[in-house]
């Protein structure tokens, strides 16, 4: 039996990033999406207004960070403004896509920790805490002294590939940083671990791919990565794959970012599937024919449950819905 709640009713609010996945997490969630009012005026000032009683609410702020990102951004700080001073009873930001992860650490001279930086503008707005899957760098959580769920689409994924039943199947890396994850993958699916090796050149996202450490001879092959922006790496590892004798190519990746010509990129390349999940939306400009998208909205309405509830999303982190 569910605990009671810890705060008054449960509302959940969109910003324009993705509504579509709003309604759907509403729908698990049996509630009406919330009514309010976000817009920008002809000078790109951004206006909000909620139109229904958030005093003592529980409130919920859905808001992937896709294109516009800093548009997004503005409207999720702004959103999360108006609630607090609408005096809502608690705040948490549901950022199913969190924005700036890559710039987590200061790798150059001179340059900021923008991942850092939207943490504290998150805090500064008056959110309470945040709601985020698979984070290109786990120690972003550490940027924040407000609680943070960091959910994970690796059961989603891994269940789809299982019921596939891919022969001889290895789980392959696209870079040492994602090995960890990718480790994960492989447990779940009873399956080695390649690791490929790969250079990122300069700051121009481009990505020369080198090595493969591991054997994948003969062997169906499973890509996996936290996101794919320009494709670039992706590619690269899939060529590598092909050239070291894999009999198949397919890919898991949560966020799907297809930024510049990632789409041609992966239409022209050896991949026969490619699997995403639904946390930032996917224009159909941008859906192929070998593209798979699942819905993250079952994981992220359970976990706002629990939230609400007061009780442990724990089991969540791996993926579980009940």
């Amino acid at each position: 039996m569910a605990d009671s709640p810890v705060f008054q009713d449960l509302k959940v609010f969109s910003g324009n990033a993705h509504p579509e996945l709003a309604q759907n997490i509403c729908s698990y969630l049996e509630t009406e999406i919330g009514d309010v009012d976000v817009f920008e005026f002809s000078n790109e000032n951004i206006f909000v207004r909620f139109n229904e009683n958030v005093r003592a609410r529980d409130v919920f702020i859905l808001q992937p960070m896709c294109s516009p990102v800093n548009t997004r951004l503005m409207e999720l700080f702004i959103m999360i403004d108006a609630a607090r001073r609408a005096s809502a009873g608690r705040i948490t930001a549901v950022l199913p896509y969190y924005p700036y992860a890559r710039s987590d650490k200061k790798d150059q001279p001179r340059v900021p920790i923008t991942a850092r930086l939207v943490a504290n503008f998150l805090e500064t707005a008056g959110s309470d805490r945040v709601l985020t899957i698979d984070l290109h760098a786990g120690q972003i959580q550490g940027f924040f002294n407000i609680p943070v769920d960091e959910l994970t689409a690796l059961s989603l994924l891994s269940n789809y590939i299982a019921e596939k039943k891919l022969p001889d199947l290895t789980v392959v890396a696209t870079d040492a940083g994602g090995a960890k994850g990718a480790r994960r993958m492989a447990d779940r699916l009873n399956a080695p671990l390649a690791i490929v090796e790969k250079r990122r050149l300069g700051n121009n996202e481009k990505v020369q791919a080198t090595t493969l450490i591991g054997d994948v001879d003969g062997r169906s092959v499973l890509i996996v990565d936290d996101e794919v922006l320009t494709g670039g790496t992706l590619v690269a590892a899939a060529n590598v794959v092909v050239e070291q004798g894999a009999t198949s190519v397919y890919v898991a990746a949560t966020h799907a970012i297809l930024s510049g010509d990632a789409v041609t990129k992966i239409e022209n390349s050896p991949i026969n599937e490619i699997v995403f999940t639904d946390t930032i939306p996917i224009p159909p400009e941008k859906h192929l024919p070998n593209m798979t998208v699942l819905s993250v909205a079952p994981l992220l309405g359970e976990a706002i449950r629990r939230i609400h509830t007061g009780q442990s999303v724990g089991a969540l982190f791996n993926g579980a819905s009940h």
